[in-house]
């Protein structure tokens, strides 16, 4: 059986308990280019814009501050980009989770298990309305796979270093995972989340068009069903360069697998309520964890 593990190695195997049933969630569409300065004015724009709707949570999509190049950011950028955003979520008051961006260095207060490696990870950062870093997390599984579209050979593993971490955090309204893009096909990961009654995965991506128009949608309704808890998943959507398309289509989806909002192409911001009450009814129906009969290692 897999059971979460936290930084101070404490077993973590009961649910919290929910202080809050109901929370509005943003999921951001962008369509990020290779312009630091462009995509972090857009990510702030459409991050007031949520803050607008009043949110509580706003998630940024996968790649937000740079895509279709190369990741170039030295640490004196990262810190940067890292106290601006912690900044942001203190000026609107609003958790925010910096979907993916590259970062190498040791987040305060959080050291990661490998710290010598000469490419970045892509990095999670989750930031609490008091202007600190409550988790991060850097993606595991990397997107090395040729595709039938323009760009046809994906190698992101030439950019990046893996994580090594799954994360579930504490909040407010109970446990959260986190996992970015490629991740979504990894059934274990999400066993993982499961196992530890999160009632809410958040899932930053840029999903390609050609992948995207086939996967996308069948794989977070099902991650939702099987998990039963919600999905929140915003995405790249839109034309980065001539060869980079991604495929949009942003979407919160509830634990029976309903498509609460989405968004079709373009930047734009997709808010739903979620009741989070939902969860405890669905399980006691259909109680999966309990059925289960077959454990993971």
């Amino acid at each position: 059986m897999i059971i979460f593990v936290n930084d101070t190695n404490e077993r973590i195997t009961q649910k919290p308990t929910t202080k809050n049933t109901h929370i509005r969630v943003a999921a951001i569409q962008m369509v990020s280019k290779s312009d630091f300065d462009a995509n972090m004015t857009s990510a702030r724009k459409l991050l007031r814009q949520a803050k607008r709707k009043s949110v509580d949570m706003a998630v940024l999509p996968e790649n937000f501050l740079t895509y279709g190049t190369r990741p170039a950011l030295d640490k004196s950028q990262e810190v940067e980009f890292v106290e601006t955003f912690a900044k942001m979520a203190k000026e609107i008051d609003t958790w925010i989770v910096a979907g993916s961006f590259p970062l190498s260095y040791s987040i305060e207060g959080y050291n990661r298990q490998s710290e010598k490696v000469d490419k970045p990870y892509a990095t999670s950062v989750v930031f609490h309305p008091d202007g600190r870093v409550h988790e991060y997390y850097d993606k595991i599984h990397l997107f090395d796979a040729d595709v039938s579209d323009t760009n046809r050979r994906y190698r992101e593993s030439d950019d990046f270093s893996h994580g090594d971490r799954p994360v579930v955090f504490d909040s407010p309204w109970g446990r959260i995972g986190l996992a970015i893009c490629y991740d979504l096909r990894f059934p274990e990961l999400f066993l993982h989340f499961a196992q530890n009654s999160v009632s809410i995965i958040l899932i930053p991506s840029a999903f390609t068009e050609a992948t995207g128009r086939d996967h996308w949608e069948i794989l977070l309704r099902a991650r939702a069903i099987e998990c039963q808890c919600f999905i929140v998943a915003p995405n790249q959507g839109g034309c980065h360069n001539e060869k980079l398309n991604t495929w949009g289509r942003s979407m919160v989806v509830d634990p029976w697998g309903n498509i609460l909002s989405s968004l079709g192409k373009g930047e734009g911001v997709v808010v739903a309520d979620l009741d989070l009450s939902m969860i405890q009814k669905i399980c006691d129906r259909m109680p999966i964890a309990s059925h289960r009969r077959l454990n993971v290692s």
